[in-house]
């Protein structure tokens, strides 16, 4: 058995490897174990051992000395036996497939994982520049040995200002222009650094301790971020047992660190031209939960249009984007209603837009979710009914055009009811509180939208032959009853 000595660094093994491969000796004939007590001198190679040059894959030595940061005690007998096998043109042993290629993997990410928790959890303190320390002074326990690795992350972030960095293994100080790396420091140093009074250290933990939330606490994911043997040289280390703790214990249905939640709170005074203007009450209509419409809408979508318009249009119920908006017809059925009536010239100030239900009704459908509208029941039109009566009593309109039969149906209750069923023809009533009315499929196509525009705006035209100052003309094809 053949026991190399060195010194334990990463060079040191890449020489003796050197040797022991030139001189053919297997991995299984090596003991890498560091025991100081039990080195011997390596043992001659034997006379027809092959020497000359070793010739290995390029991207070898970088794995092999990324992974020789992997504290275990079998880390070189490892490096070792992937080395031999690739030396000899076994390059699977580089691979995460095979046996040691897989260790050597899981290792080297290992020790990417634990510089990022250098960099993520190291914390810097205040040192006395008075006396000849560095600006900065930090102590941290690392699982492997990325020390290096740390410093070099801090040194373009730390800008000028001169800092330390001391682990059990060798400390990094730089100086403000030069990093170096020196060998451990005394036995106080850890003692030195992390007992030393720092205001900023306090401030941190009132911070920390006032943005707690145990509502989102989760124990174990938070150690798989945080693993709690760096907790110690966190100034927050101490408060994380006593937050989580309390936090199982009742506090998790809270929104926010207990602290604040019992502070008082205090007025902010602010100019009057950034005030927010102040809400205007909750109408009747926002309050109505007569049907059950109200549960799934987002709003209550109500009638919009003058109260001197003479034309109501009435819709069945409001739609996806109605429920989102507040405003009826906003979606772009409606936008080209409104747009075919503009250009058959019914002026905005003549329109009043409304539906016979206030609230939207939906149901998911499709993968994307997509909300589509509920078709409109009977009991809720007679729950709707009284709000669409007062907008017909306190309008009076001219015209009514009924869009959809939950629009014709809303009707009914106004209108006899051997006429109802009309589609298409102006019936002009004495019983409503309304001149005419007339209905249409909804939704409709742009030809149909025009000519209902244009059947419109040419009945409400003044025409000769009216039957009185208060009347309505009748055009020739329109029904009176």
């Amino acid at each position: 058995m053949h026991r190399p000595r060195f010194d334990g660094s990463f060079e040191g093994w890449r020489s003796e490897a050197r040797r022991l491969l030139q001189a053919g000796i297997a991995p299984h004939q090596v003991d890498w174990t560091p025991d100081a007590g039990l080195f011997d001198s390596l043992d001659p190679a034997p006379a027809d051992a092959p020497g000359g040059t070793v010739r290995i894959p390029r991207e070898l030595p970088e794995l092999l000395a990324q992974a020789a940061r992997f504290r275990q005690q079998d880390r070189w007998g490892l490096l070792y036996r992937v080395l031999w096998r690739a030396a000899r043109g076994d390059r699977s042993a580089m691979l995460p497939g095979d046996r040691d290629g897989a260790e050597l993997h899981r290792r080297l990410k290992a020790v990417r994982r634990e510089a990022h928790h250098l960099h993520a959890f190291l914390r810097f303190r205040l040192g006395q520049a008075q006396r000849g320390e560095p600006d900065y002074l930090a102590w941290i326990e690392p699982a492997h040995e990325v020390l290096d690795l740390a410093a070099e992350h801090f040194v373009p972030r730390m800008g000028r200002h001169s800092w330390l960095i001391a682990t059990p293994d060798g400390v990094a100080c730089f100086n403000g222009e030069r990093l170096a790396y020196l060998p451990p420091g005394p036995p106080g140093l850890q003692a030195a650094i992390e007992e030393r009074d720092d205001p900023d250290q306090s401030l941190w933990q009132a911070y920390y301790r006032s943005t707690f939330n145990p509502a989102r606490l989760n124990p174990k994911v938070m150690r798989g971020h945080m693993p709690a043997r760096f907790w110690r040289h966190l100034p927050e280390g101490p408060l994380i047992p006593a937050l989580v703790s309390a936090a199982r214990t009742g506090q998790q249905r809270l929104a926010q660190a207990p602290a604040v939640g019992a502070q008082d709170g205090k007025t902010v005074l602010i100019s009057p031209l950034k005030a927010q203007p102040v809400r205007e009450a909750t109408s009747a209509l926002e309050r109505c939960q007569t049907c059950t419409r109200w549960h799934a809408a987002t709003c209550a979508v109500a009638g919009q249009g003058p109260e001197t318009a003479d034309v109501m249009v009435l819709g069945s119920q409001p739609s996806d984007q109605d429920d989102l908006s507040g405003q009826p017809f906003s979606d772009p059925a409606g936008i080209r209603l409104r747009e075919a009536l503009a250009n058959a010239g019914l002026a905005r100030e003549r329109l009043y837009f409304t539906h016979a239900v206030k609230h939207f009704a939906w149901h998911s459908q499709g993968l994307r979710s997509e909300r589509e509208a509920l078709p409109v029941t009977e009991a809720e039109l007679t729950a709707c009914a009284p709000w669409l009566e007062a907008e017909l009593q306190q309008l009076r309109p001219r015209l009514v055009i009924a869009l959809g039969d939950g629009a014709r149906a809303a009707l009914r209750g106004f209108i006899p009811p051997h006429l109802a069923e009309h589609s298409g023809e102006v019936l002009e009533t004495n019983q409503a509180p309304f001149g005419a009315w007339f209905a249409i499929p909804w939704p409709a196509g742009n030809d149909t939208l025009e000519a209902l525009a244009r059947r419109a705006a040419q009945w409400l035209a003044p025409l000769s032959g009216s039957d009185g100052p208060d009347r309505l003309p009748r055009l020739p094809g329109t029904a009176r009853h």
